[in-house]
């Protein structure tokens, strides 16, 4: 048992020791990659045989997610027509550990011949697509994991970081925000905390609870209780926000006393409640929830005037409080 567990964690450590290593290959041909690609009219079309291609899918995945198009192209589909998806507006990245990949080798006359410039993610720096690059992205590694050397292990942990690596300088040159992300992510989790509005949540109209500061504590209670939010927004005579009641204030009043029969809303309530607008982001209210530890929260406009309230339980139950998908 403890013999298997060794031999996990020194795949880990060798993998995790080849990412580490790849900080050092980040120079002037990375920003000139960054450079060429950013400047690009077309897409990014990348290519790789096997476990590479593999990769170079994931990357392509990576980039599309995050403002850069791109699309993968099989070396041996391209030989049988697919090369007609090759434009010369394109950048192309060949991603080959040995440098050597037979499938490839037919392409790089094909890639000169449209004029496409001709990045290479490789592990041998000394090889044919070395030789015929335009650019060269170093993703050679020590040792593979594998104990025989043979299944590509800490090599493609490497090329899928150096794909990360560019992708996220694209995104940062290109200032990609977190909007423009949700628009290509608009399923599932990830999506309704980057595109639900409040307003699309909140309790708006005649279901926000909302009484005048000078009413007797028994009509807040009602409204409190009729309106089933567990508070109640205190505004004075021109409907301005002054506070909130809520039921952990109503449990803390009782605590001190159970004759409620002078006291007014303006005297319970809590001044200065925590508010939001209704054109923030709906994970932006849970966010200010939590920091607060409060369930609810006041909606208002540009006067300060409560326009709705929005619930801690409504947040959850639309898949706010959950992990990203």
């Amino acid at each position: 048992m403890n013999q298997i567990i060794e031999k996990g964690k020194r795949v880990i450590r060798i993998e995790a020791e080849a990412v580490a290593a790849l900080e050092s290959h980040i120079g002037e041909s990375f920003a000139k990659a960054v450079e060429v690609i950013c400047a690009s009219k077309g897409r990014v079309v990348i290519t790789g045989m096997g476990k590479s291609g593999i990769v170079a899918r994931k990357i392509v995945a990576t980039l599309n997610s995050t403002g850069t198009p791109a699309m993968y192209l099989h070396p041996t589909d391209a030989l049988h027509g697919d090369f007609g998806m090759v434009r010369k507006e394109d950048v192309v990245i060949c991603i080959s550990k040995s440098g050597n990949t037979p499938e490839l080798k037919p392409l790089i006359p094909l890639f000169k011949r449209v004029g496409v410039p001709l990045i290479c993610m490789i592990g041998n720096l000394n090889s044919i697509l070395a030789q015929q690059a335009d650019i060269i992205l170093d993703v050679g590694v020590k040792e593979e994991a594998c104990p025989h050397d043979l299944a590509p292990t800490s090599s493609t942990t490497a090329t899928m970081a150096m794909g990360d690596a560019l992708a996220i300088a694209l995104l940062e040159k290109r200032n990609f925000t977190a909007e423009d992300f949700a628009l290509y992510h608009p399923g599932g989790n990830l999506g309704k905390r980057l595109l639900l509005k409040i307003e699309e949540m909140m309790v708006a109209g005649d279901a926000v609870p909302i009484v005048h500061a000078n009413v007797p504590t028994r009509d807040a209670i009602l409204e409190m209780t009729s309106k089933r939010l567990g508070a109640t927004c205190v505004v004075n005579s021109d409907g301005i926000l002054l506070g909130i009641i809520t039921d952990g204030d109503l449990r803390r009043l009782l605590q001190q006393t159970t004759d409620l029969t002078n006291l007014t809303a303006e005297m319970m309530m809590k001044k200065n409640p925590k508010t939001i607008s209704k054109n923030m982001l709906a994970a932006v209210a849970l966010q200010e929830m939590e920091a607060h530890k409060i369930t609810q929260l006041i909606v208002v406009d540009e006067e300060n005037k409560p326009v709705g309230m929005i619930h801690l339980h409504d947040l959850v139950e639309a898949g706010l409080g959950g992990e990203n998908q």
